[in-house]
This record gives C-alpha cells, sequence and structure tokens, in this order.
C-alpha cells in the first residue's frame, strides 16, 4: 500500500486496526477510474470517522454532506447547497434547490470547475436519511451517476449510511438504474481482540488480555463504546460507570440504536428479546410462533434486517444446508443490556444503584456462566485466528452443530461448539471453554467429549476422520486424558492475533 496514503490521516485523529479496509480505500482513490464505493456496517462502528479521517486530509477536493435524521426534504436539500458552498466556492450562499435533480447539478456544474489533474471524493454520509418519502433521491443519483459521474475518472463517491438494510437494499443489490453500478463495497465490522488492544493502547490504556475479554463480552469491539473508558479505571468501575450510574452513555443506547434504524421499533426489539433469551439459539418457526407476530415474509425479512443491521447471526447446523435456520444475537452490547441493564432501569433512574455495583455482580456464578456463553460467541468472529492456531486448511468450512432428540426419545442430545469441515475428508470438532486458570480435562469429561463425537457420528452419519480440538481462555492442563484424545488447542492469545 501507499505509504502516501495512510501517512495523510492526521496524527491526533489516527486510525487505529482497519489494515484492509485503508488499502483497500488506498487503492479505490488511486485508481484511474471513476469508483461508487458502499460504506456499511453496524451502528457505532465509526463508517464516518474512517473515510473522514482517510480521504479528507488526501490531495483532492473532499465534498462531505451528512443526512439530517428526521429532516425534511426542504432541509435536506438546503444542507446540501450549504456544503456546496463551502467547499467549491469558498463558503459562499448558494440557494437551495427544491429537487435532488437540480441539486445533483449544481454539485456536477461545480465539480466542472475543479482542475482536470485534481480528485474529486464525494462523501454521502447517512445517505438514507437524505432519502426523504417522494424525494426521488435515488431517481436523481441513476441519473447523474450514469449519465455524467461515471465518466469523470477523477470522481469517487463513496455512500455511507448507519441504516445497513436500507444501504444494501436500495444502492447496493438496486435493481432500477444503479444496478450493479456500485463498483466496491466495504462492510465495516466492530473491532476484533487485537485491534481492540491496539485501540486501548493508543489511548494509553493498558489492560491483560482476559481484562480486555471480559469488556469485549460486554461492548463488543465497537469504537465509540471503547472510546468511553477511561484511563485508570478498572474493568469493574468502567462497565459500572458506563452502564449502571444515571448519566452513563450506554444506559439507554440500546432504544437509541433500535430508533435511529426503524421506524416501527415495537416487532424488531420483539424478536431480538425473545432471541436473547435463547442464548444457544432459536429455531426460526419457533421464533415466529413465540413472538406472535405474523408469519411469513414480512417477520423473515425484519430478521433478515436485524442481521443485515449485527444485531443477530443466523446459523444453519452442520449437514442441514438450508433447513434448521435458528438465530442467536450477534452483537455483545445488546445481549448484555437485555440481560444486565434493563431489568435495572427503574433503579438506575432513581439512582438508586450505588457506584461499585457492577465489582459485585462480576463475581457471582451467574456472571460466570454469562462470560463462559459470550466467549464461545467471540471465538465465532476470530475463526480466522483460531484456523491458523489450530493448523487447519485454510479451504475448511467452520459451521457448528447441534442435536436435540425428540420428545420421548431415548438418545442423548450432543452439541459442538465449533467444527471445520477440511478438505481432506476429516473433521475437526472444537470444545471451547472459558475459565481463569488452565482448564483440566478429567476422565468424566473426557468421556463426554469421546460420547459428543460418537453421536456426532452416528447423527451426521459422516464417514470423514474425526478429531478433537479445544479453544480455551488459558490453555490447557496437562493431564492423560488432554494427551490421549486432543489433537491441539488454541487459546486468548491465539485470538488476539493480528488477522492476514
Amino acid at each position: 500500500m501507499s505509504k502516501k496514503g495512510i501517512k495523510n490521516a492526521r496524527p491526533e485523529e489516527k486510525i487505529v486496526g482497519r489494515l484492509r479496509e485503508l488499502e483497500l480505500l488506498n487503492h479505490l482513490f488511486y485508481s484511474k477510474k471513476a469508483e461508487f464505493i458502499a460504506v456499511y456496517g453496524r451502528c457505532r462502528v465509526s463508517k464516518t470517522y474512517l473515510v473522514k479521517n482517510f480521504i479528507g486530509s488526501l490531495p483532492c477536493t473532499f465534498f462531505h454532506v451528512t443526512g439530517l435524521q428526521k429532516g425534511s426534504l426542504k432541509e435536506q436539500l438546503k444542507e446540501f447547497a450549504k456544503q456546496i458552498g463551502d467547499t467549491f466556492y469558498q463558503g459562499a450562499s448558494i440557494v437551495p434547490r427544491v429537487n435532488w435533480i437540480d441539486a445533483f447539478e449544481d454539485l456536477t456544474q461545480a465539480m466542472s470547475k475543479i482542475p482536470k489533474d485534481k480528485k474529486v471524493v464525494l462523501f454521502f454520509d447517512e445517505f438514507p436519511w437524505m432519502a426523504t418519502p417522494r424525494s426521488k433521491l435515488i431517481t436523481a443519483l441513476e441519473l447523474y451517476w450514469n449519465r455524467y459521474w461515471v465518466f469523470d475518472d477523477r470522481l469517487k463517491l463513496i455512500i455511507c449510511g448507519s441504516a445497513t438494510s436500507w444501504i444494501i437494499e436500495n444502492i447496493i443489490n438496486n435493481k432500477g438504474g444503479l444496478h450493479n453500478r456500485v463498483t466496491r463495497t466495504i462492510q465495516l465490522k466492530p473491532f476484533s481482540l487485537y485491534e481492540t488492544e491496539s485501540f486501548l493502547k493508543e489511548h494509553q490504556i493498558h489492560l491483560t488480555r482476559c481484562q480486555i475479554l471480559d469488556l469485549y463480552i460486554v461492548l463488543g469491539g465497537v469504537p465509540l463504546y471503547l472510546s468511553f473508558i477511561r484511563k485508570g479505571l478498572s474493568i469493574d468501575q468502567c462497565i459500572d460507570e458506563l452502564c449502571f450510574q444515571s448519566d452513563g452513555p450506554l444506559v439507554k443506547e440500546f432504544v437509541r440504536l433500535f430508533e435511529s434504524l426503524f421506524e416501527d421499533v415495537k416487532p424488531y426489539m420483539e424478536l431480538i428479546r425473545i432471541i436473547a433469551k435463547h442464548r444457544y439459539g432459536i429455531g426460526q418457526a419457533a421464533l415466529i410462533t413465540e413472538s406472535k407476530l405474523p408469519g411469513g415474509g414480512r417477520t423473515v425479512r425484519r430478521l433478515q434486517q436485524l442481521e443485515e443491521a449485527g444485531f443477530i447471526t443466523s446459523l444453519v447446523p452442520y449437514g442441514r444446508k438450508d433447513k434448521g435456520v435458528y438465530y442467536v444475537i450477534d452483537d455483545e452490547y445488546s445481549l448484555f443490556y437485555l440481560y444486565w441493564i434493563e431489568p435495572s432501569l427503574k433503579l438506575i433512574a432513581k439512582k438508586s444503584i450505588n457506584e461499585g455495583f457492577w465489582s459485585s455482580q462480576s463475581k457471582a456464578l451467574t456472571w460466570k456462566i454469562w462470560a463462559a456463553l459470550s466467549f464461545e460467541s467471540i471465538c465465532y468472529k476470530h475463526i480466522d485466528q483460531i484456523r491458523k492456531a489450530l493448523k487447519i486448511d485454510p479451504g475448511s468450512v467452520a459451521g457448528t452443530w447441534r442435536f436435540i432428540p425428540k420428545a420421548r426419545q431415548i438418545e442423548v442430545g450432543a452439541q459442538v461448539d465449533l467444527l471445520f469441515d477440511r478438505p481432506d475428508e476429516s473433521i475437526t470438532l472444537c470444545e471451547i471453554k472459558y475459565s481463569n486458570h488452565p482448564f483440566a480435562i478429567d476422565k468424566t469429561y473426557a468421556k463426554e467429549l469421546l460420547r459428543k463425537m460418537e453421536v456426532f457420528r452416528q447423527q451426521t452419519k459422516t464417514e470423514k476422520q474425526l478429531f478433537l480440538c479445544m479453544i480455551t481462555t488459558m490453555g490447557l492442563q496437562t493431564t492423560m486424558y488432554s494427551e490421549e484424545i486432543i489433537i491441539h488447542q488454541a487459546t486468548l492469545d491465539d485470538l488476539f492475533e493480528k488477522n492476514g
């Protein structure tokens, strides 16, 4: 990657992590053709921060306009005109247009005055908010991209927004005039454990990896949430301050998130609350039945939107192809909010929770069980690191598996936390364990692991060779059983490896 491109970001606003995204943006910026880039991802993952701080200080004319949440068409066009004046005419006032075609014509005329050898970046941030009802914004964008902008080799158009589903449906998968016009998509995900550690170090916050894991279990890798962490506080004090004090920035964050993404939040909240009750996941049919929402496409579409927004993940057990889909919560903060914060909201509002509340809660067995389940979810987000640590072929397919016997059947159920279906006619079954000390496999647990392997073999009818591996926080304590049945192991340190 061109070092010139990366180092143009202002030192006081250094971009931490995001190496792949930076390299891709650098390539697109210096390409010799017009680029139409769609940036999407979960709220609060710093999409705007990435684009603004990387592109904003490069040698180009940078037009940055942000949609106004719940703003009218008139207000959106007024803001658009203001930014044209600020960017192209030294702050001169521009008369706002009454429609987007005329507004884009003003922008096109302004760009024509820029020297032919200077790049122009158009950054339409929170674009879904600009697309007010009956505004015909998409129609105008189709017209100006297809007729004018695509032929301007200097131009880089970046569309971004928090409403991920809207971006995917109306821009990336557009079936009209913008069909196949997007030249590159960038899905910005929450930080990995490696990026989280780097972010905290950049802010002079030095924690052990176990402490970072506990923080990640609550906040996930969301940059905005991590920016709230104050130097000098313990993890328990940070969580207490952010989530359980009346002025904590994350006390009401869950509701704000949903209100910013969905117009009718009630059915979406109902679905995610039900999924949260089932830590091992809930099947689609059972979920729709329990929610009492209308069955069919509308509810399935809402589930798809929740997944696109980064709240949930749909999984299909190994060997089931497209059948047996079930859902789990994929967002650490949302899960923590529903289980730990929301039940305490009335006490928090009355300021009836004393400082240090979380310190006592985090020592309870309930939290230990919670953390163990959350560690499994975090492992799913670090598949590449686990694959490398276990020396698994890159061509292997990762998945999960579970067998739930039907009522009155004599079979015993089993669950495989993680598996890798390998190209060499083998399957690696992984057991995930969270503990504060090296995990010891005793006779009883070894017997359970072997039973689980046999149930998997019988129920899947696989003839492939099976191997057992362990993924633990603190590693394995060497015992005769670990030596006998465990082929490889991965630890928390492996999950902190830099991807790629």
